[in-house]
């Protein structure tokens, strides 16, 4: 259809349109308009990426004079496969003249494109990285010209190469849509390398898909990223851990494997040089000379020999002269060495150490003679020593690159930060595990270049909620901030809020009450009730994996585990990723065969993020517990101070922010469209305050009703039986009876009618 949104012509490749589609299309364009940052949250199953890139792509061709390109960042392969699926079906229904001319693309890495056959047979991502390299590094093609015979080359980064160096890749790859799929048939076809290929296309690609590092992660979005012009639109979806995204990339743990890896590194790296100084010493002076100019005077390396760049180092900084004592190759590996030696010292601890860097900074100085500016330069000048000694096979020395970014980023960085040295885990006490954990605090120093380089930066979820913390933790003013509700023709979502069981004993997960066996079996009799009145998939979610264990192993031994298995088989989510791959595999199988089925899941696990309950999959949904995150751990405890301190966030306030947005996400896996059905219940007794439960995301809050708070077991599962009945009656899409929740051209024309009669 094609509709007019406030002077704006609309292409949306549906037949119809949702309410809240329609009203989330003009937030869009008014930050769009007002060349401003948004904060949209819209329930799930209400078609926010159609949405998106309908109104994004429409906008951008009404305005041939400010051409928008569209960077949509998503935090998985599966979900990058379903946006593109959202453009194809979108391009299919642009004018022909639009259409012929528009190109979107994925791009993920050598892991997910390389159609090399020795290449992409290695098992993990660094390995594929750098049989890469060792077929495409400028050194390794260079000695090919002189004896072809014994380098073997990868044919075809060698065509795209050719292509490049005649301007001519353009013609490798016509305009449409490429997922990952089309980018690896394409290759073989035409015996092109994919990965490179999107690399470089990605500057002339009117759309594109790829992970939230490619532009938050310093290492990786310098590289990728740094030909993005301010005019792109870049849309986060998923985004309610993009804080957590945010610091996980500027942080780094050092443990003493990671140390007894940097002196193997070390060694290796030596040996290397010994050996260029005996066959090629002129290398290496060169090097010297060029790090006297400064590391901006490299030049742009080829693409093949791209690095992972710097973690935190500003550009002027790169324009600076390397400190003349860590110029020389040999110098510079005495201080690694040094800087390694420092390190294991202050793992040999019997204490908890927490330090600023700064502090942390001065006793390196004191101690091994590093100074500050000779830390910040460590990852670029590791990087500038292994491009001169040729090394191609940069998996190996992954110690000694964490141990460089982990000196740079303290040697940049003197606030939002901390250094905290733990010799134990406070859940393993008995066996030690030494970490030098360097922590970040502030979610805003990731993402400051984002929002300063890029005039609208979109922030998208189901879960929000409450929406007023994000600018907050993100330190930015969003132009636009809203929360939508989803239309409906029935009330298809069923919230409960339980507090007790049927023998009237409050239920929590609260510290004090979670190991109490009333709790533990009130909470398995309210699963044996639901797994005996509920047909389908019933999925669970716990606080935590050591919980979990706890209270699976209690019902077992109470022999409610073996009742809740004669109507149900149960399947369990591991931390091994292959375990509850093939646990999540068996479980769809029961579902699919009419046995139906019960998931134990993890708050915060590789379910509860990335996994579709939909339709039979998922017809209930119990959220254990409030899933706040371990209280303890010194890291939350260092952050929850510095947001205090920066931001003015009360550490009560942060705690039940990210834990209701846990649950929220939890529960939300239930439903994934409106043709869906089915109930969470909230099994806890701190859901029933107002103060906990109104920053639940306002999409449940206007379906969770008076009379489903402050439920026992025996109510919630009347309330249960009567959901299913009224769920088993014919569903009426077009809402005839009243409420219409899906709007035609004819309606939008009446609307927009309306709307200038006013």
């Amino acid at each position: 259809m094609r509709f007019d949104l406030d002077g704006l012509p609309v292409h949306f490749p549906y037949a119809a349109i949702y309410p809240e589609q329609h009203a989330y299309m003009g937030e869009l364009k008014r930050a769009l308009d007002a060349r401003g940052h948004a904060l949209l949250e819209m329930p799930t199953g209400t078609g926010k990426t159609a949405a998106l890139i309908s109104l994004i792509t429409s906008y951008s061709l009404a305005n041939p004079s400010r051409p928008l390109r569209l960077i949509y960042c998503t935090r998985t392969v599966h979900e990058m496969e379903k946006t593109l699926a959202e453009l194809r079906l979108l391009f299919a229904h642009l004018p022909p003249a639009a259409s012929r001319s528009l190109l979107a693309l994925g791009l993920s890495s050598r892991k997910n494109l390389c159609v090399h056959p020795q290449a992409s047979a290695a098992a993990a991502r660094d390995s594929v990285d750098t049989a890469c390299r060792r077929l495409t590094a400028s050194w390794v093609r260079e000695k090919a010209a002189s004896d072809p015979e014994s380098t073997p080359l990868c044919e075809f980064y060698e065509t795209f190469d050719r292509a490049a160096a005649a301007g001519d890749l353009a013609s490798l790859m016509s305009p449409g849509v490429y997922t990952l799929a089309d980018l690896r048939a394409l290759g073989r076809q035409r015996r092109v390398c994919p990965y490179f290929l999107a690399r470089q296309m990605v500057k002339y690609a009117n759309v594109v898909v790829y992970s939230y590092q490619y532009l938050l992660d310093p290492k990786v979005a310098s590289i990728v990223s740094r030909e993005m012009q301010k005019e792109c639109v870049i849309v986060f979806d998923e985004a309610h851990n993009i804080d957590n995204v945010c610091i996980e990339a500027l942080s780094v743990s050092i443990r003493k494997q990671t140390l007894e890896g940097a002196e193997r590194n070390l060694r290796r790296i030596s040996h290397e040089i010994d050996r260029f100084k005996a066959t090629d010493a002129n290398r290496l002076r060169a090097e010297y000379n060029r790090l006297v100019d400064g590391l901006a005077q490299r030049g742009n390396l080829p693409i093949s020999d791209a690095w992972l760049a710097n973690p935190a180092l500003p550009d002027d900084i790169l324009r600076e002269a390397v400190p003349g004592n860590i110029r020389r190759a040999e110098h510079f590996l005495a201080v690694l060495r040094r800087l390694v030696r420092f390190l294991d010292g202050r793992l040999d601890t019997e204490t908890v150490e927490n330090e600023m860097p700064v502090a942390f900074v001065a006793s390196i100085h004191s101690q091994a003679g590093i100074d500050q500016k000779m830390l910040r330069f460590c990852y670029d000048r590791l990087h500038s020593l292994m491009m001169t000694l040729e090394i191609t096979d940069t998996d190996e020395f992954m110690h000694i690159q964490t141990i460089c970014d982990f000196a740079t980023l303290i040697g940049t960085y003197t606030r939002g930060f901390s250094i905290i040295i733990e010799p134990y885990d406070d859940r393993m006490p008995d066996i030690r595990d030494p970490v030098i954990q360097l922590s970040c605090h502030d979610a805003s120093l990731a993402i400051r270049p984002v929002f300063d380089r890029f005039e609208t930066v979109v922030i998208t979820s189901g879960t929000l909620s409450p929406i007023d913390l994000y600018p907050r933790l993100l330190n930015f003013n969003p132009v636009i901030s809203r929360s939508f509700t989803m239309s409906l023709t029935r009330d298809c979502i069923c919230p409960m809020v339980l507090t007790r069981g049927s023998d009237q004993l409050p239920v929590s997960t609260k510290f004090d009450m979670r190991s109490d066996p009333g709790v533990v079996r009130n909470y398995g009799r309210l699963l044996l009730e639901m797994a005996s009145a509920v047909p389908d998939g019933i999925v669970c979610f716990f606080v935590s994996y050591s919980y979990m264990d706890g209270i699976v192993n209690s019902w077992h031994e109470m022999g409610i585990l073996q009742d809740i298995m004669q109507h149900k088989l149960v399947f369990i989510e591991t931390p091994d990723v292959v375990e509850t791959t093939l646990a999540l595999d068996n479980y769809r199988k029961a579902c699919d065969c009419g046995r139906g089925a019960v998931f134990f899941s993890v708050a915060r696990g590789k379910v509860a993020e990335g996994i579709d309950f939909d339709r039979h999959y998922g017809r209930l949904v119990i959220m254990f517990g409030v899933p706040f995150q371990y209280t303890l751990s010194r890291i939350l405890l260092a952050r929850l101070e510095y947001l205090r301190e920066t931001f003015q966030i009360k550490e009560g306030d942060f705690l039940t922010f990210d834990a209701l947005r846990q649950a929220a996400q939890c529960v939300g896996r239930v439903i994934r469209s409106k043709a869906d059905y089915g109930m969470m219940i909230f099994a806890d007794k701190r859901y029933s305050r107002h103060d906990k439960r109104s920053k639940l995301p306002g999409w449940i809050l206007s379906h969770l009703h008076d009379a489903h708070l402050n439920l026992s077991t025996d109510m919630a599962l009347h309330i249960a039986r009567e959901f299913l009945r009224r769920m088993a009656q014919p569903y009426d899409k077009a809402g005839s009876g009243g409420k219409k929740t899906l709007l035609t051209e004819e309606d939008l024309q009446a609307m927009a009618q309306d709307a200038m009669e006013m």
